[in-house]
């Protein structure tokens, strides 16, 4: 019940081996596309025209899901403003055997409304009919002001760093080198990487850079990396079916138990592609952790950028 309820969309998957990782658990990729494509029902539910994916706030992942058991999405729109929405994702995870949920990550999106031509539409408020639906309301204005705030404070954090010229270097004698940990993917858009009008799913460019920060990551800690969260997502333009995404990742730098992987994502179509010269359509870092066979994390070494 709730406005929420009202714009509400719930959806559930099974985990089954082909969306499980080597050590059985469901990967990130997919589950990544699943929140977006759930989200993105939502938000279309309440605009009545497309939607697309503009951001995605930090994303936490605290439980990991097995073969076996099942997903379950559940996604409403928390307010509406002039052609953008902030859509709430809740994500748990059932054992069909002992009827027990937990929570596997809590999140927050942003979509914008792109009717069809060249009309504009002016979004509806959202209908408040529960407690929760007016605290959600509340708060998404202040998450909104977090966002433009987060993108301005890194902005102007790079600018004063490459004024300075005064960047980080390890002086360790064991430090390693992240040069080796370069990956370089290449994608062609499909239709099935695509909604109706032919703009490529959000969750499908996600799934694709957590596989290139995977194997970046895999690099230095020589094991199965696990993703733990998916830091300032935000799409600084759209991509289309029939279009090339080239995706970069390399290791920014570790912290004992964890490590930062930065993915940059640009996009040609065949004239850009003849000419080199590329969309930088997003980008996104990507924080990894990994076990060992006895479940315990293991450490990362140094680096040196």
């Amino acid at each position: 019940s709730g406005a929420g309820s009202l714009m509400a969309v719930c959806m559930c998957q099974a985990v089954l081996p082909a969306h499980a990782g080597p050590r059985g658990e469901l990967g990130a990729g997919p589950l990544l596309r699943w929140m977006d494509a759930a989200a993105c029902l939502a938000a279309e539910k309440h605009a009545g025209v497309s939607c697309v994916t503009a951001s995605m706030d930090d994303i936490q992942f605290e439980e990991a899901a097995r073969v076996g058991q099942i997903i379950v999405i559940r996604t409403k729109v928390n307010r509406a403003f002039k052609t953008s929405m902030e859509v709430g994702i809740k994500v748990t995870v059932q054992d069909v055997l002992t009827n027990a949920e937990k929570i596997v990550s809590v999140a927050y999106a942003t979509y914008v409304a792109k009717p069809v031509g060249a009309g504009k539409v002016e979004l509806k408020p959202v209908q408040l009919l529960s407690t929760e639906d007016h605290l959600e309301h509340s708060l998404a204005v202040e998450r909104r002001r977090i966002r433009l705030g987060y993108v301005q404070v890194f902005q102007k954090l790079m600018q004063e760093s490459n004024k300075e010229g005064d960047f980080y270097t390890c002086e360790e004698k064991d430090a390693l080198s992240t040069e080796h940990t370069h990956v370089q993917s290449t994608e062609l858009v499909l239709p099935p990487h695509a909604n109706h009008h032919g703009n490529t799913f959000g969750g499908q460019i996600m799934a694709w850079m957590q596989t290139v920060a995977s194997i970046s990551a895999s690099r230095l800690c020589r094991s199965h990396p696990i993703l733990k969260s998916v830091n300032m997502f935000k799409f600084w333009g759209p991509s289309f079916v029939g279009d090339r995404l080239v995706f970069n990742a390399i290791v920014n730098n570790t912290f004992h138990n964890s490590v930062e992987v930065g993915v940059r994502v640009e996009a040609y179509n065949c004239e850009e592609w003849i000419k080199a010269q590329p969309r930088h359509i997003n980008s996104a870092f990507l924080i990894f952790s990994a076990v060992n066979d006895r479940g315990e994390l293991l450490t990362f070494p140094r680096v040196k950028p």
